[in-house]
């Protein structure tokens, strides 16, 4: 093709050519109609000859027209999709979902099995090994009670010492060799200190061993040398309570006595452990210390304070002849009725003037019996609401004590049967120091009103009188709910103790309340007659 043949092509063609794309095919006549066109290229350069033979191989091929829609790059057609192209519909891909790893199960399976295996083999040493250990229990007891005797400063004083042997050891130090020799001398001087057994003879004494609140008490420790050789002084300790009390004692001559005298405080109601006494042998540095105890645990009782009582016969817990019961009778205080005699009825209980009439109607002899009910002995109940949420103070817990503590020993006074129920602490038919115990012993914990007099019905179910004594922020619900764990013969009565309060009478429920704000209003409430 030549150059005057190139400038007339089409403008559409130059277009087409120039975006890479194939020649529109010319009409069928058109092609026809152009003249052959000869070979030329020769004795052109290179470029200008390959120019040539691609328009002249345009010419002869037809041309295939496109849309742009089917035009598709060609990195697009090579290039393989990612991950991330993949859209996932949300219903089959959760939210937070992660696609487990490839050989992420077997790697957890492996160690689950190297775990069990571990187990299985620490289990199996420990069940071969248990015979071994408790046989040498009492070896090591033994060495634990040696090893005791090291106090902290000694143990900081054995390493120490340790690390000077070993850096003078390793690295040739003069100056730590001196320092482990100074420590091991001391160390030994120590042991000497406690190297001994004493030979004492010790007594603890408490005299009383029960008081009220209030009153004076005093422990006393007598010490004697039962030794053919004076005795060093030593330290003695005797815990009193939460407090110890210590002592140094003299240089004790063979046969030689010692006494001390502890004085023990009683302002608040309780139990306090006195003892027991040890004797604390050791050097003067504080290294090593041995103690010894000589004596057991003294239990002094801090009764609550009471105040004296009219006899509960009559008043708010009048109670004279016991309470009656549905059970049948031959012989009682409460007559029931009349029946005909029976073989083996007592002839004392025939009511001659009934015999006489109905034999008269009858016209037969015919005897007739009294039948009585059972009673049962005047039996009260004093139940103690422990739980810390019943009292705004612990002064109206106190208060609560000392009421329910005069009443025990009012009615132990009139030879009743009573039960006292305080929390975890339950006793029935104690003597008075036994009840006063019980009550000494009381103290504020979480159980119920309710729990307690479920004690109270395992441990005497034949309760005729029950005094529930409670404090101010009880309510009345869980009288009424305590109420209804009794017995419905049972005769129940409410007691609040809150301190600065007037004295009030009121009933809730059928069961009378009391509240008393001071304990020596409580003899005027128990007078007065139940509501």
């Amino acid at each position: 093709m030549t150059d005057a043949e190139d400038r007339t092509i089409p403008q559409e063609d130059r277009s087409d050519r120039g975006l890479g794309m194939r020649p529109r095919t010319p009409p069928p006549e058109a092609t026809r109609a152009r003249p052959q066109v000869a070979d030329t290229t020769r004795g052109r350069p290179p470029v200008e000859a390959t120019r040539g033979r691609i328009q002249a191989e345009a010419t002869r091929r037809p041309a295939q027209v496109l849309d742009a829609e089917d035009v598709v790059p060609a990195q697009a057609t090579q290039r393989r999709p990612r991950r991330a192209d993949i859209e996932v519909e949300p219903a089959t891909r959760p939210r937070g979902f992660r696609p487990p790893r490839r050989g992420s199960r077997s790697r957890f399976a492996i160690v689950n099995g190297i775990a069990d295996r571990f187990r299985a083999l620490f289990a199996k040493l420990g069940a071969a090994l248990t015979p071994a250990w408790e046989f040498i229990a009492p070896v090591r007891e033994k060495v634990a009670a040696g090893l005791a005797v090291v106090s902290e400063l000694g143990w900081t004083l054995v390493g120490a010492t340790a690390v000077c042997w070993f850096v003078a050891a390793w690295f040739d130090w003069q100056e730590f060799a001196y320092l482990a020799a100074f420590g091991l001398i001391l160390v030994v001087v120590c042991i000497l200190f406690t190297i001994g057994r004493l030979k004492l003879e010790v007594h603890l004494e408490l005299e009383p061993t029960r008081v009220v609140v209030g009153e004076s008490a005093a422990a006393q420790l007598a010490l004697t040398n039962l030794a053919a050789t004076p005795v060093l002084p030593f330290g003695l300790e005797v815990p009193v309570g939460q407090a110890v009390a210590k002592y140094t004692t003299p240089v004790l001559a063979p046969g030689a006595e010692h006494s001390e005298i502890a004085v023990i405080p009683t302002g608040r109601r309780g139990v306090i452990n006195v003892g027991p006494v040890r004797s604390q042998r050791g050097d003067p540095f504080g290294v090593l210390r041995r103690e010894l105890a000589w004596t057991g645990v003294i239990e002094l009782f801090i009764h609550p304070k009471t105040v004296a009582l009219e006899p509960l016969g009559a008043g708010m817990l009048r109670d004279l002849e016991g309470r009656t019961t549905n059970d049948v009778s031959m012989s009682d205080l409460a007559f029931h009725t009349l029946r005909e005699y029976e073989p083996g009825d007592d002839r004392r209980y025939i009511h001659w003037r009934s015999s006489a009439k109905m034999s008269a109607a009858a016209g037969t002899s015919k005897f007739m019996v009294r039948q009585f009910l059972d009673t049962r002995r005047s039996h009260i109940a004093v139940i103690l609401d422990v739980n810390d949420s019943a009292y705004a103070d612990p002064d109206d817990f106190e208060l609560a004590c000392s009421a329910g503590a005069s009443i025990a020993v009012r009615a132990l006074t009139d030879d009743m049967d009573l039960t006292l129920v305080c929390g975890q602490y339950a006793v029935t038919q104690p003597p008075p120091h036994t009840a006063l115990d019980t009550f000494s012993r009381a103290e504020l914990c979480a159980t119920t009103l309710t729990e307690s007099v479920g004690k109270l019905n395992q441990i005497a179910p034949d309760v005729s009188v029950a005094l529930f004594v409670t404090g101010s922020q009880a309510e009345f619900s869980q009288l009424v709910k305590a109420k209804a764990y009794l017995p419905p013969e049972v005769a129940t009565t409410g007691l609040v103790a809150h301190q600065r309060a007037d004295l009030a009478l009121r009933e809730v429920a059928g069961m009378p309340v009391m509240t008393v704000g001071n304990l020596r209003d409580l003899p005027r409430l128990m007078a007065t007659e139940a509501v």
